[in-house]
Formats: C-alpha cells, sequence, structure tokens
C-alpha cells in the first residue's frame, strides 16, 4: 500500500495555514493555466481571497469570531456544508466545524460551560466536545444574513456530511475516539441536525448507521437511502436501508458496494495497476454488514472480506440527477483524485435489484496536478457540470474550485488565494448562488452571476 501525501507531508501543516497569499513562482510549484474555454480566465481578486471568471462575483457573509445570534463566536474550521429551502425566500446553510480536541477556540472556551447540557460529550476537563455545526438563515431575495446560531456541540471533527430531502442534515464525524480516550461516549457516529430550528439540536448518534471514520453523505430523495463514504486509504463505499422513510433514527441495515463480477479486482485505486478504466462500468451488488457499532474500527475490514470494493478516500459526496458522484481524493495512479459515479437499480435495496444491478464508474481520473489535485467537497450545478475542492497536502498549497463538465473536461472556475482549502462548496435551491467556504480562518462565500451561461 502506498503512503499518502497526508501521511508524508503532515509536519507541513503550520505552514499549510498561515493564510497569506503566495507567490507560485517562488515556491516551485506549476502554475494552472487560468484561462478557460468555458467561462473565461480566471481575474485576480484585489481582496486577495478567491480569484473567479469576469462576471462572477462573491461576498463574504460570515467568518471566524463573528458574534452569532445566540451570543456564541462563528467557529473555526468550515468544512462540508449544505443549503436547504424553508419558508419564502430563506434558506438555511448547516455548516460543519472540522475542530479536533487540541483544536479547542481560546475565544469560545470561555462561554463553553452553559453548553454541557446540550452537548453529545465531554472532555476531560469537563468541556464539551468542540466539534459540531452551525445554522446560517440567509435570504436569498435580500442577499443578507438574517440569523446564526450553533446548532450541534460535543461532536469531533465534523468534516462533512449531507442535505436530506425531508429538511434536515446529516453530520458527520470524521473521528473514532473511544470512551475513556478523553471522552466519556464513542465517536464516529452521523448526527442529524434539523434546519427548521433556531437552537442546538438534540445530539442523537444514528448507531445503526455505522462506527467509522465518516466523511460524506448523500440521500436519494426516490427510496430515503443513504450512501456514505469513509476517509481512510482502504475505505469502503456504504450505503443504509432505512427501515422507515425519512426516519433514521428508527433503524435500518448497512452494506457495503461490491461487484457482480468476483473475478474483477476489489482494489479500485489504480495505485499500483490501472484495473479502472475511465469511462467502464461495472454491475454492483451490496453485502451486509455486522457488528455495526463497531468496537475495533474495523468495519472496512470486515467489508473488504466480504467482496467490498476499496477505495482511496473517500470524501465528498453529491446526489445529482438519479445517480450520484464521490471523489477519492488520493485515488489513480499519480494519486491525484479520481471521481466515482454511481447508478442505483430501478430496484435499489430491495430483492430485485439483483436482476437490474445498479452501476459504478469511475468517472474521472486525474494525472496532472495543474489540471485536479485532490479534490474533496464536491456538487453537481443546475447545469449539471460538477464543482469540486481541492483540498493538497503539500507544504505549499495552490488549491482550486475545479469545474468537471460531464463529458469529463476539467477547468479551474476559482483559484483560492490563501493558504488553505475550500470546502462545503452547494448551490442555493433556484440555482442562483454557490455558497463556499474558506476552511481556516473560516469564512463562508456566497457566490453570484451567470451561473446559466454554460449549458451542460
Amino acid at each position: 500500500m502506498k503512503l499518502t501525501r497526508r501521511k508524508i507531508v503532515i509536519g507541513a501543516s503550520a505552514l499549510a495555514f498561515t493564510g497569506l497569499a503566495l507567490n507560485l513562482k517562488s515556491t516551485g510549484l506549476k502554475p494552472r493555466k487560468s484561462e478557460s474555454r468555458l467561462y473565461g480566465p480566471l481575474i485576480i481578486d484585489p481582496d486577495g481571497i478567491l480569484d473567479l471568471p469576469s462576471g462572477f462575483e462573491y461576498k463574504v457573509i460570515s467568518e471566524l469570531n463573528d458574534v452569532m445570534d445566540d451570543g456564541y463566536h462563528v467557529p473555526d474550521r468550515a468544512d462540508g456544508m449544505g443549503c436547504i429551502p424553508l419558508d419564502g425566500n430563506k434558506v438555511a446553510l448547516i455548516k460543519n466545524h472540522e475542530i479536533r480536541l487540541k483544536s479547542q477556540d481560546p475565544v469560545q472556551s470561555k462561554k463553553q460551560i452553559p453548553l454541557l447540557n446540550v452537548a453529545y460529550d465531554k472532555s476531560d476537563k469537563n468541556e464539551p466536545h468542540p466539534g459540531g455545526t452551525t445554522t446560517l438563515i440567509y435570504d436569498m431575495e435580500k442577499g443578507v444574513r438574517l440569523n446564526e446560531y450553533r446548532s450541534l456541540i460535543g461532536t469531533l471533527n465534523n468534516c462533512a456530511g449531507g442535505v436530506t430531502p425531508w429538511g434536515s442534515w446529516l453530520s458527520c464525524e470524521e473521528n473514532v475516539t473511544k470512551a475513556g480516550d478523553n471522552a466519556t461516549k464513542d465517536h464516529g457516529w452521523v448526527f442529524e441536525v434539523p434546519a427548521n430550528m433556531d437552537e442546538l439540536s438534540e445530539p442523537v448518534p444514528l448507531k445503526a448507521m455505522g462506527r467509522f471514520n465518516h466523511e460524506a453523505a448523500a440521500v436519494d430523495p426516490k427510496t430515503g437511502i443513504v450512501y456514505m463514504t469513509e476517509d481512510r486509504p482502504n475505505s469502503l463505499f456504504y450505503r443504509f436501508i432505512p427501515n422507515e422513510y425519512g426516519k433514521l433514527d428508527k433503524g435500518g441495515t448497512l452494506q457495503a458496494l461490491a461487484l457482480m463480477d468476483a473475478a474483477k479486482s476489489q482494489d479500485s485505486r489504480n495505485w499500483e495497476t490501472d484495473d479502472y478504466q475511465v469511462g467502464e462500468w461495472f454491475d454492483t451488488r451490496w453485502v451486509d454488514l455486522e457488528d455495526i457499532e463497531s468496537p475495533n474500527d474495523d468495519l472496512r475490514i470486515q467489508g473488504f472480506q466480504k467482496g467490498g470494493v476499496i477505495f482511496a478516500r473517500g470524501e465528498g459526496i453529491h446526489w445529482g440527477d438519479n445517480e450520484l458522484y464521490f471523489c477519492c481524493t488520493s485515488g489513480g495512479n499519480k494519486n491525484l483524485g479520481q471521481i466515482m459515479r454511481y447508478q442505483p437499480s430501478e430496484f435499489e435495496g430491495t430483492p430485485q435489484e439483483g436482476n437490474r444491478p445498479g452501476k459504478l464508474q469511475l468517472f474521472f481520473e486525474s494525472t496532472d496536478p495543474s489540471v485536479f489535485n485532490y479534490g474533496d467537497n464536491i456538487t453537481v450545478a443546475p447545469n449539471g457540470h460538477l464543482f469540486v475542492c481541492e483540498d493538497q497536502y503539500t507544504a505549499v498549497v495552490d488549491n482550486h474550485l475545479v469545474g468537471i463538465t460531464p463529458t469529463g473536461e476539467a477547468y479551474s472556475f476559482g483559484k483560492l488565494r490563501l493558504q488553505t482549502e475550500l470546502a462545503g462548496v452547494c448551490f442555493s435551491p433556484d440555482g442562483s448562488t454557490m455558497f463556499i467556504n474558506v476552511y481556516q480562518p473560516t469564512k463562508t462565500l456566497a457566490i453570484t452571476g451567470p451561473w446559466d451561461q454554460i449549458k451542460a
């Protein structure tokens, strides 16, 4: 197994998050081609945050240490985010904060004690674990923030997640800390956060959805089945079939994706071979998983032994038009990233699906770091293009917001001028606005412009 760059350059993280714009000529990084024949060349941002094509503009609608309406400050490390429609012209932006135990914000610590009664878990210092979510209510017509508040607290490393068709956000812990290790409860769960609340939600771990290094989730609005990725070099791709549509707390069945063809390699990573070709489709099956609360954090091992396909750090996932896409951050022969595509069976999740199985495709694999380099959060635009946030793990990063056409052509739509990553990319329900996070120091941007300029 190859080492991922996360392991190789982790000691350089201090440099990677200095928050400074860099001159690429002085770093040795290969510059990107800013010219895009689709949206046009990128225009240098005079504010030094995000370069965009002509006609597009952003505004900062929330940032680190803003005082929210509940009196708390906006936390740092904004990661996955979902946009959920509310009444009238309002939407709820529910935002994950990927905060670890050692990343407690001192600005917040003075006000933590009242949160203990509503926190999922606490540390040995009797402080609520700092991860969780915030919710921002935004008026689409006026383009203003109406309300912002903490909506989940006491969790760890809330990395990504996904919106549900019934108006909530699934916030996923990318952390498997066990009770007793500076914690009173096990971690590694999915939590559901309703969009129509103006206060902290009840932190109920959805244990039937498995305990593992959760990354992101996507829900099929037709069946209510939840598909989930896992951020590990030897991860699985999971689905959760709920016992009752929209009631994830009522239990269900957890499974891992496998292939119908038993002779086909279970390793989709293409690290040593090219077993999976771009554009090639594979019929799939799903294997049941047992002992899903996984005290030994070994679901992926169990699934592989049952025939499950291995993926290279499954991360962002998004439901499109009767199909979904998910990123495998370090996949491919060059370790630069892959994007997988899954189309469910018309009988998905039923005994009949074996007659017309779902299909898996390697949709995209990068061979050039100046085109696509370590894709993470992903969304599908109204015109059918994918937008992917890069999250490089090098001492100096050159992260872009990459667009990918339905035919697999990648282009740079935005260049981040700060030494951090973009995350949480999503669109408003009407397709007029893209929302995106700057990870650290946290900023949330609303991007508007001629999105309908380019058709799929």
